[in-house]
């Protein structure tokens, strides 16, 4: 089994930023890609950034591209995501998530974290 967890969240106001982290346990060594969903109230969850095991693939929507950015340092366990220039509409609960197969399908990600909420006044 793996179990992750999430840090970070918080309420901010427009223009800031946030770095939120997942700190992942267990079979971490059958871990391929991970990534970084969001869900705010009344709408569906969304992926927000995945990133493959190694680091040198990563993908955005389109609605943080140039704004956010996902690492990971697989030595410390950890994944991240750097939120830049926040606005109100990225107000949600943020999901750390990992799969063990090498793609980005939503699909695919068995694994979840409790989430940390994200709110950003106006």
């Amino acid at each position: 089994q793996v179990q992750l967890a999430e840090s970070g969240g918080g309420l901010v106001q427009a223009g800031a930023f946030l770095r939120l982290s997942c700190a992942f346990s267990g079979r971490a060594f059958a871990l391929s890609a991970m990534g970084w969903f969001r869900q705010a109230p009344g709408k569906e969850r969304e992926l927000v950034a995945v990133i493959t095991w190694n680091g040198d693939n990563t993908a955005y929507s389109d609605s943080v591209k140039g704004r956010f950015a996902i690492s990971r340092d697989n030595a410390k366990n950890a994944l991240y995501l750097q939120m830049n220039s926040l606005k109100p509409e990225d107000t949600a609960i943020y999901y750390c998530a990992a799969n063990n197969r090498p793609t980005f399908s939503e699909g695919t990600f068995n694994y979840w974290g409790q989430g940390t909420q994200v709110t950003v006044s106006s």
